[in-house]
């Protein structure tokens, strides 16, 4: 869905509403009279907030005191100023306890690209789609022959000359197979891949995972295939260095299907192709196994749309200026076309293909090489071809904006304390982790006591996304990221990338010594998860005594209270003959002539009930108030 057609929320869950062409609200009443007011007024719709605001912005946008405003925040654990900037999943959480609608604002001309952006993305009823090549990653351990493989493909020599032998930068490849053309994704590692991903890009088709036939399933293997199903893509394993003396493919076979990954002979459904990207064996095979996946597919793309893509790598050169590597995902790109590619724009100089040659124009899942932009974009980054300069420019300056503002905000990750923040929809609940530990038994244990775990409960679990032996990395950060999940380290730490990736991107890392103790903390993490039980406690009860009217048409009630307490927090039910004829809010609590937050029990008080007009002497009033306790597994 959308984030145009989500519906407006109460309070700070992650759909926002968005309002076309409206603007932040930052300015309100400030007197309690007005206030009133203001909140009468909002019941036509909703507070339009922008994406940050001040706590006193907030307040006047709502009509409340700056200080309730700080009151509620420090009740979710926010200590704020009144000057402090607070994002808007906080705002709505806070207009929430006011009982207070708000939208969020984002300028017209960003929702107007946005929508066009899905607009030419949707292939589905597009009567101008053809089928389109197929985006394939290659995937795997380091030394499996990844590089080989494509150089094999390609029928160049890519591999000779990187440094050290070692893929050192991300390469987008097209080439032709009976007719057809196939683009190839070259990484560095998957870390790339699914850095990509946590960004939003979604770029790959088909993933292809290079297994040597001697070495067989690697650390590196194993997160791969994690990767590869956080993208939820297809996927294939090419089974590399079948010529080598010690290759052993039943191993390789067997050992793959033991970590779920079960080839189409042992009755699953992944196509497992033996091959040598030195001595060239196979390559056909694995070509065609490729085509047939992307048959099955049914990839289409509109190419005399305007262009849409999504920027695989960018630098600066010292000679030509900001170069980017785009694919281009549907429409077509052609030169002198102008472009806005996330938070910076231009008009397309030149393009060059993946040998360097000079092109005018790149079709549906073609990578090109495009000259132009006036600053360096971020990998992931949309590029999306517009009218004119004029609104390249204003929309590139509404990104950046949009960044800027982003950088205030939290990031909305998992955190192990508050799980529950960020539930998928549906019965089953599961919290997903990313499991690292120093040895393969205790990482086997491990699993072994989460499993038990989830046999235990039918309503939430434990999603394990990975498991490995050795620090935790930053491609470890980057699939937390992907697959919102946190990370458990076992008698590991992580290492200097990883942590200032986690900085960064607030995934929560937990440090475990003792297994009982990780396996307490997942238990209740799990709790939490289950939606908590609401339960109404009553405080007390008091007897309608006299009635008085008010200006105001409301009715103050003279009580006697006869147990418990009578509380300025409660809420009331008015009792008639035992069936409740009225629930409401307390508006007024008075002994005597001054106001009390609460009557105890033999006590005689004043009570306004807010909106209630009919009360009669004899009605029981029951105070009352709901809590919410935590489900235990």
């Amino acid at each position: 869905m959308s984030q145009h057609n989500r519906r407006t929320q109460r309070g700070g869950g992650r759909g926002r509403a968005r309002e076309r062409g409206g603007a932040p609200a930052n300015a309100g009443p400030r007197g309690p009279q007005q206030a009133e007011g203001r909140r009468a007024a909002v019941l036509s719709g909703p507070v339009v907030l922008g994406s940050v605001v001040t706590v006193g912005e907030l307040a006047e946008a709502l009509g409340v005191s700056p200080i309730d405003v700080i009151k509620t925040l420090m009740a979710r654990g926010i200590m704020a100023s009144i000057n402090q900037q607070v994002d808007f999943d906080t705002a709505a959480a806070v207009a929430e306890e006011f009982g207070i609608e708000v939208e969020e604002h984002v300028p017209e001309v960003v929702q107007q690209a946005d929508q066009d952006i899905e607009t030419r993305r949707d292939e589905g009823d597009d009567p101008g789609a053809v089928p389109r090549p197929p985006v394939v990653t290659i995937m795997g351990h380091v030394d499996h022959g990844k590089t080989k493989l494509l150089d094999a493909i390609r029928q160049t020599n890519v591999a000779a000359g990187e440094a050290g032998g070692i893929t050192q930068h991300i390469g987008a490849y097209q080439v032709e197979v009976q007719g057809r053309k196939i683009t190839f994704l070259d990484t560095p590692g998957h870390e790339a891949f699914t850095a990509m991903r946590a960004r939003g890009a979604q770029v790959t088709d088909i993933a292809v995972l290079v297994v040597a036939a001697d070495d067989g399933v690697m650390p590196q293997t194993r997160e791969a295939i994690s990767h590869a199903r956080a993208a939820n893509v297809p996927l294939i394993v090419a089974l590399n260095k079948i010529d080598l003396p010690a290759a052993n493919p039943d191993r390789v076979k067997q050992q793959l299907a033991e970590v779920g990954v079960i080839p189409e002979e042992y009755g699953g459904d992944v196509p497992v192709v033996e091959i040598s990207a030195k001595e060239r064996l196979g390559i056909d095979d694995l070509l065609e196994m490729i085509l047939l996946v992307a048959d099955l597919q049914e990839l289409k793309a509109n190419p005399n749309k305007p262009a849409i893509g999504v920027i695989i790598e960018a630098k600066v050169d010292r000679n030509r200026g900001p170069v980017a590597t785009a694919l281009i995902q549907s429409g077509t790109l052609k030169v002198r076309d102008v472009v806005v590619v996330g938070a910076t724009w231009g008009r397309v100089r030149a393009m060059m293909d993946d040998r360097g040659r000079r092109v005018r124009r790149a079709e549906p899942s073609t990578p090109v090489e495009i000259l132009g932009l006036l600053d360096v974009p971020e990998a992931g980054d949309i590029l999306q071809a517009v009218e004119d300069e004029k609104a390249a420019r204003t929309l590139a300056e509404e990104r950046a904006r949009q960044r800027r503002a982003e950088a205030f905000m939290e990031t909305r990750v998992v955190k192990l304390d508050d799980a529950f923040a960020q539930l998928e929809e549906g019965e089953t609940r599961e919290l997903r982790v990313v499991l690292k530990a120093d040895v393969q038994g205790s990482l086997e244990a491990i699993q072994g006591t989460l499993a038990k775990l989830n046999e235990e409960s039918d309503s939430v679990g434990v999603s394990v996304v990975h498991a490995g032996t050795g620090a935790i990395s930053e491609s470890d950060v980057n699939l937390a990221v992907a697959s919102n999940a946190i990370i458990v380290g076992f008698n590991v730490r992580p290492d200097a990338a990883a942590k200032r990736a986690a900085d960064a991107t607030g995934v929560d890392i937990r440090f475990y010594d003792i297994i009982y103790q990780l396996v307490d903390d997942i238990k209740a993490a799990m709790s939490g998860l289950l939606s908590p039980e609401i339960r109404q406690v009553t405080d007390g009860y008091a007897e309608v005594r006299q009635t008085f009217r008010l200006p105001s048409r409301e009715v103050a009630a003279g009580l006697y209270v006869l147990d418990g307490k009578a509380s300025r927090n409660s809420r009331v039910r008015v009792l008639r003959n035992g069936a409740v004829i009225y629930d409401g809010v307390v508006s007024s609590l008075k002994r005597f002539k001054d106001d009390v937050r609460e009557v105890q029990a033999g006590y005689e008080c004043g009570l306004v009930v807010e909106g209630l007009t009919d009360i009669q002497v004899g009605d029981q009033i029951e105070f009352y108030h709901t809590e919410q306790v935590a489900r235990t597994l």
